[in-house]
């Protein structure tokens, strides 16, 4: 890879990080339309038995060899400067303009949806039909009230576990499971506590997570590929479900700073008076920087 390619990377990494900071947006989505997705199933895979073996017996060129390692660090970086430098920025908009950032948020996936339709067209019967399911199925997914399960270790887990298949798969946020599991606020609670015992556990669901599922993913890819895209674009249109702007909260948290912010919240019709044209054009923007962010790889980079 050229300086130029790191560099690309490393932007993608640095939406994706901003998206993986938002109960309601993928990374994987962002992903997808910056043509890596394919890059970043394969590369996950490579973390496997094979590479923990050749660490073990102190094979480093052949772990080295293993794995793309300039691909992860360049995403890497990316990732780790958008979290470390728009974490709070985000927290701040979502509290002051929130109905203007998910406007932003709603387009971008609705971009998406188009962009992805666009390249897998025509479809068949069948394709319809798993749009649809998909469309359905993510949409009740998202939809789901908060569980009242009493914090366990075993369930934070699991929680790990499904929380980065949801990452892994555009469309789907897995902090928006978490917050749906119960387990988005244990999370930052370990995080702010520097409780590590619980954070472990978390990472090594996270870990089986990605081990497991990426493998999944990738063989759908290789061997049914049109009609996964396809199900994947109806899950990104049922994911519509957790950006609509107009939100009104039920539950809310109290964040590391000491402020009382919204947990979990239900869709609501624009109240009388709104004015829509600034919603409206953020939503049209976001559709527009999905279509500059699509042009971010080659067109290789998503075969």
């Amino acid at each position: 890879m050229s300086f130029l390619s790191h560099l690309r990377v490393a932007l993608v990494g640095f939406v994706m990080g901003i998206a993986d900071l938002i109960p309601g947006v993928s990374g994987g989505t962002i992903a997808f339309i910056c043509g890596i997705y394919d890059r970043f199933i394969n590369g996950l895979k490579t973390f496997d038995i094979g590479l923990v073996r050749a660490v073990l017996a102190g094979r480093w060129r052949e772990a080295w060899d293993r794995v793309p390692v300039f691909f992860f660090l360049a995403l890497g970086i990316g990732l780790v400067t958008a979290i470390f430098t728009l974490s709070g920025v985000l927290s701040g908009l979502f509290l002051t303009h929130p109905v203007e950032l998910w406007s932003l948020f709603f387009g971008l996936i609705l971009g998406s949806i188009v962009l992805l339709a666009r390249e897998t067209w025509p479809w068949k019967p069948s394709h319809f039909a798993a749009f649809i399911l998909a469309t359905v199925a993510t949409f009740i997914l998202v939809g789901l009230p908060l569980l009242q399960i009493p914090p366990s270790k075993p369930f934070l887990f699991l929680a790990g576990a499904i929380a980065i298949c949801a990452m892994i798969l555009p469309g789907i946020s897995g902090s928006y499971l978490l917050v749906i599991m119960g387990q988005y606020g244990v999370v930052l609670e370990a995080l702010d506590n520097r409780d590590f015992a619980s954070l472990a556990i978390f990472v090594s669901g996270i870990a089986v997570g990605v081990l497991s599922f990426v493998r999944i993913v990738s063989w759908f890819l290789r061997h049914h590929r049109q009609i996964t895209l396809v199900a994947l674009t109806g899950v990104m249109a049922g994911a519509l479900r957790t950006v609509w702007p107009w939100k009104e909260t039920v539950t809310t948290r109290v964040n590391s700073q000491g402020l009382e912010v919204p947990l979990q919240q239900i869709n609501i019709a624009p109240p009388d008076g709104a004015n829509l044209l600034i919603p409206a054009a953020l939503a049209l923007a976001g559709a527009v920087v999905v279509l500059g962010l699509s042009r971010l790889a080659p067109k290789a980079g998503r075969e």
